[in-house]
């Protein structure tokens, strides 16, 4: 992978699902809403100082949501933090950087 550059898109993994759990809340309460079902489908992954991904979730209705979720390196800020959001996505748009 090219520093900087985005990975190629993987199918979600459960740690992907569980980063993408752990910024529901922040999610939620950047759009006002509570989504029943929140299923992260796959993700691309960049690395900058820490990591960016961008985990594309199922959130019913055949609405997706693209999700960009910063994790600090080891060792220093290593707390998720919900960087952006892109809303009324559909499955077959692709993850592209934001």
């Amino acid at each position: 992978m090219i520093p900087g550059g985005l990975s190629e898109a993987r199918p979600a993994t459960p740690e992907i699902q569980e980063i993408a759990d752990k910024v529901k809340p922040q999610l939620e309460e950047e759009t006002n809403e509570k989504f029943e079902k929140y299923e992260a489908t796959e993700y691309k992954s960049q690395v900058v100082a820490g990591v960016n991904y961008y985990i594309k979730v199922d959130v019913g209705g055949g609405r997706y949501l693209h999700v960009k979720v910063f994790r600090g390196l080891p060792g220093q800020n290593e707390d998720l933090v919900l960087s952006g959001y892109q809303d009324n996505k559909s499955k077959d748009d692709e993850l592209t950087y934001f």
